[in-house]
């Protein structure tokens, strides 16, 4: 007689199996870089933001927030993602040396402080002295570590004031060289008298923590000429230049007609 072999299923839960399509997507996302100029108040180029556009090829067409795809992947992973813009960045260099501008980077808190456990990218950070790290507001530190600690990588900016649980008291946590405020926050206070009037003392409050504020998100020419007419440093939006693929830019403008 044949002895019959049992073959045992291995079931697989659903939800484990969910995580591990979705771990795979985000993993095959696909990335290219364009940049947003920022301007001072006087016109002059100030630096220029690098921005990641994320897709996948299932969709080749189809953006894929940054925000959320940054959300999905480690810690690991970003960093990663850091080196490869600072890699293209550093391609660059003759072009933001002989101009004299600054290129800020995205970077949450947690990433940051992974970075500076790379030798070789601290070195290389070293060697790019226009390079500006860019926090975003509502970051989480792991327990053992100290805002002071995250400044080792060079001068910090602190993005979207406004938007997230910041406060004043976080400003005097951390010494950023710029702050940006954003749209959000700038659109609500324009809508009133008594909303510009906050938004100017809130300005020069603002600059007693930083070299300047830049205002995000500025879409028009009335906007344009009320940062202007601010204590603001310098702007950056739409009216001013939407993102443009980072191989234009030495076609960038130096200074807004």
């Amino acid at each position: 007689m044949k002895s019959k072999q049992v073959i045992q299923q291995i079931s697989i839960p659903d939800v484990g199996l969910k995580g591990l399509q979705e771990r795979r997507y985000w993993l095959g996302c696909e990335r290219a870089y364009t940049y947003q100029p920022i301007y001072k108040t006087d016109g002059r180029l100030m630096a220029v933001e690098l921005l990641t556009v994320v897709t996948h090829p299932s969709h080749p067409g189809q953006r894929i927030a940054p925000d959320r795809y940054f959300a999905q992947v480690s810690v690991k992973q970003r960093s990663d993602v850091v080196k490869e813009q600072l890699t293209l960045l550093a391609e660059k260099k003759a072009f933001f040396e002989k101009n004299q501008i600054l290129a800020s980077v995205n970077v949450d808190g947690p990433t940051l402080l992974a970075l500076r456990k790379d030798a070789k990218l601290a070195a290389l950070i070293e060697s790019l002295p226009w390079i500006r790290f860019e926090l975003v507001e509502h970051i989480q530190l792991p327990k053992d570590s100290t805002f002071a600690s995250m400044c080792e990588l060079g001068p910090l900016w602190l993005d979207d004031f406004g938007t997230g649980m910041a406060n004043f008291s976080a400003l005097s946590e951390v010494h950023y060289d710029y702050i940006k405020v954003a749209r959000d926050l700038f659109i609500m206070l324009r809508k009133s008298q008594e909303g510009r009037n906050l938004f100017t003392q809130l300005l020069q409050l603002m600059n007693r923590y930083c070299q300047g504020v830049i205002v995000e998100g500025v879409e028009t020419l009335e906007e344009w000429r009320d940062v202007q007419q601010s204590p603001a440093y310098a702007a950056q939006g739409y009216f001013l230049s939407r993102p443009v693929p980072l191989s234009t830019l030495e076609n960038v403008l130096l200074t807004l007609a």
